[in-house]
């Protein structure tokens, strides 16, 4: 049994003992959650393991925790997996990381139904293989027929590149009269996200305190909470702490209490 094997094996006694002993999950939980997913290499690195093996257990890793907080009651989970600048990274782990996403819609396209979830890719699909394209529309497809928890995935996703693809879309609409005088509403509905409430929440793990260019426009009111916790070692107990924190906030907007 090789270390990552172990690990998984571990991770799942673990979940089914949780779920055995009944724990009660957090009250108020925020209705969006965003995850930066950081820390995959480091983890294999600290055990010997290739990169590849760590995207591996980070992707067990997102499969607990989407499933946990459609539990608890979140509506809304957002995850940051591949973003504009990770194209840089070796041949290797870039087929890695797309030969797992392949695998997780594959899988999502045999539960989605079954499970009424819905499932959304956000950033530009045009770099991605035929194969995922298609996958992509597909479960758009079924994501469409559903009410309820919706999982964002974020490909080829950048926050800056997302603002500025929709300031053209919305240009070309202005010129062409389909659109009217600029608001944050209306800008709002061009960006990936759109139809998507903005995430109370969202969660770095990995030791890093930077959103590092992950929903620059929406997370403009966002409670921010970092942990040293590598993802693929994040928990549903991670989870609690986090929205414990967020619960603690004074979430103002802008205004002052009264």
């Amino acid at each position: 049994m090789n270390a990552l094997t172990s690990w998984l094996f571990a991770r799942r006694a673990a979940a089914r003992a949780k779920r055995a002993r009944g724990e009660a999950p957090p009250a108020d939980p925020p209705r969006h959650i965003a995850i930066i997913l950081d820390g995959n290499g480091r983890w294999a690195s600290r055990r010997g393991l290739p990169r590849t093996a760590g995207h591996a257990a980070g992707a067990e890793t997102f499969r607990q925790i989407a499933t946990y907080c459609r539990d608890i009651g979140v509506e809304y989970l957002t995850v940051y997996a591949f973003s504009t600048e990770n194209w840089k990274r070796p041949r290797q782990e870039v087929e890695a990381i797309m030969d797992l996403l392949g695998k997780y819609l594959r899988e999502s396209v045999e539960t989605m139904e079954r499970d009424h979830i819905r499932l959304k890719i956000l950033g530009d699909p045009a770099m991605l293989s035929d194969e995922l394209r298609a996958l992509i529309d597909e479960t758009a497809e079924i994501s469409g027929r559903y009410e309820g928890f919706q999982a964002n995935v974020c490909i080829n996703y950048g926050g800056r590149d997302e603002i500025v693809r929709a300031a053209m879309r919305y240009a070309e609409d202005y010129r062409s009269g389909a659109a009217g005088q600029l608001t944050e509403e209306l800008f709002s509905g061009y960006m990936f996200s759109a139809g998507i409430p903005d995430p109370d929440l969202v969660i770095r793990p990995g030791g890093e305190m930077r959103l590092s260019n992950f929903l620059m426009w929406e997370s403009a009111y966002s409670e921010l909470y970092f942990t040293d916790v590598l993802w693929p070692d994040f928990t549903p107990a991670d989870i609690d702490a986090a929205v414990a924190e967020f619960n603690r906030r004074d979430r103002r907007f802008g205004g002052i209490k009264k």
